[in-house]
């Protein structure tokens, strides 16, 4: 049997294998009206051709927990009953192909109020119609010359952690049987965490455990409401890739702090991270390649009792197979691959020796 396609057990939750889809944003639902944040077609289309592939696990992507949390004013949200109900639509399909579904809760912080990729990725000005002012543990924009984000008082920092709770309940209602908190890419739970970002001087900043004080108030606002037999991940950035380059003077999260949080995070209920990297800084130097970030993964798993799963350039079958056979993840969280063949877990299981699970409509093609 290929390591890549044993059953993973988190919790009471069986994943029928370690081939997972990474959470993407689509920068796809209605901007403005009532099916603002609503996943549609697009959104159903997209996750259910990664069920019919053969994905283990399919995590939807960045889903703002309130209106100012989103990327963009196109992301998908769940703070109402028609967001709600336009997921469960799609965790139904899931379930009926044997995926787990699973959902990323975000708050964009300072990186929200922007146009997708394609209309330039830059600041909507905040008195524009689709525009509003981002929020930040400090005010400091991620861009030179964007709108300067509005400091969170104590009052809303905690506002947002109910915020997370809440939506972890409509996601529960929704079908879900994952939910990943998003601690990375330097949206706020990040920018909380990270020195590069966090200029606050009362108990959200300064010190280490300032810092990460907001993200295990998530985690636990969202354990609470979450089910004991479920699992909660975690998508931490193991780096910012500022500190540990010497061309580079700014202050940022290092691999030790990821390590240390990981701990941290263990004892307040999340059982597995989702190691991703970088994204609190613009111009931060990053090494990529092929798997290049999962050493970081490795080290988590090394110095912690928690699952890890390991992403970033992950693309050929005998490298995801030998990730998770060494030892180094107990998962792969596939995203550009999956993009370009959806079906890569299927065409991936028969390399390897594997069942593949295809559906019974598409049997005759094999």
């Amino acid at each position: 049997m290929s390591a890549l396609f044993e059953p993973l057990t988190l919790r009471d939750l069986r994943i029928p294998n370690r081939v997972w889809m990474s959470p993407m944003c689509q920068y796809s639902t209605a901007d403005e009206g009532p099916d603002t944040g609503v996943a549609g077609d697009w959104h159903f289309a997209h996750q259910a051709a990664r069920a019919v592939g053969g994905a283990g696990l399919i995590l939807t992507e960045a889903t703002a927990v309130n209106p100012e949390g989103r990327i963009s004013p196109a992301d998908v949200g769940l703070w109402n009953d028609r967001q709600q109900h336009g997921l469960a639509r799609i965790t139904a399909f899931l379930h009926e192909h044997g995926s787990v579904p699973g959902i990323q809760l975000a708050h964009a912080g300072r990186k929200a109020s922007t146009e997708p990729p394609w209309r330039g990725g830059r600041s909507i000005d905040p008195d524009l119609p689709r525009g509003w002012r981002p929020v930040a543990p400090s005010p400091l924009p991620f861009h030179e010359g964007d709108p300067v984000p509005a400091e969170l008082s104590r009052e809303q920092i905690r506002g947002i952690a109910d915020d997370f709770a809440a939506s972890a309940r409509r996601a529960l209602d929704a079908g879900f049987q994952v939910v990943e908190i998003h601690g990375a890419h330097g949206y706020l739970i990040h920018q909380f965490a990270s020195p590069h970002s966090n200029r606050r001087t009362d108990e959200y900043g300064g010190s280490f455990e300032n810092r990460i004080r907001f993200a295990l108030e998530v985690v636990d606002a969202v354990r609470a409401v979450w089910p004991d037999e479920l699992p909660v991940f975690y998508r931490a950035s193991a780096t910012d890739w500022l500190s540990e380059n010497p061309q580079d003077d700014r202050e940022g999260w290092t691999l030790d702090d990821t390590v240390r949080l990981a701990k941290e995070l263990l004892s307040h209920g999340v059982d597995l991270i989702d190691a991703s990297s970088g994204g609190i800084a613009p111009g931060a130097l990053i090494t990529t390649g092929p798997g290049y970030q999962v050493p970081f993964a490795a080290r988590i798993k090394a110095e912690t009792d928690l699952e890890v799963a390991a992403v970033g350039e992950i693309t050929e079958p005998r490298q995801a197979e030998e990730i998770v056979a060494s030892g180094q993840a107990d998962a792969v969280l596939l995203a550009r691959a999956l993009l370009r063949d959806p079906y890569w877990p299927n065409h991936a299981a028969r390399e390897l020796g594997a069942e593949p699970s295809w559906p019974n409509q598409y049997m005759r093609a094999f």
